[in-house]
């Protein structure tokens, strides 16, 4: 896969991230009803939310940094070793700042 593909790839994910963090907030913002047993549906209902997300803005950072390792010209190198990451890795995890090596070891 080419840099522009992956970039716009990264781009795509990036807007569909904004839009759903977008309604998420919207959604939390909502009042709650008055009804106990509903806030409670409601109050269990909104954790998931956040935690989701939490999720969300943690992928949005990643890609956010992709983008800039994009600009600066070190997409798909390895910020731990230097070595390229593989394609294969690049496929699976466009924002990976790390080659299948070093974030194993990093996991360890």
């Amino acid at each position: 896969m080419d840099l522009s593909t992956r970039k716009q790839a990264l781009e795509a994910r990036r807007t569909e991230l904004t839009g759903h963090l977008s309604e998420v907030e919207h959604t939390l913002d909502a009042p709650m009803p008055k009804d106990w047993e509903d806030r409670a549906s409601e109050r269990q209902g909104d954790e998931v939310l956040e935690s989701l997300g939490k999720a969300e803005l943690d992928e949005l950072r990643r890609i956010d940094a992709a983008l800039a390792r994009i600009k600066a010209g070190t997409y798909g190198i390895c910020a731990s070793c230097g070595e390229m990451i593989s394609d294969a890795r690049l496929d699976l995890l466009p924002a990976a700042p790390l080659c299948k090596t070093c974030a194993a070891e990093g996991a360890g």
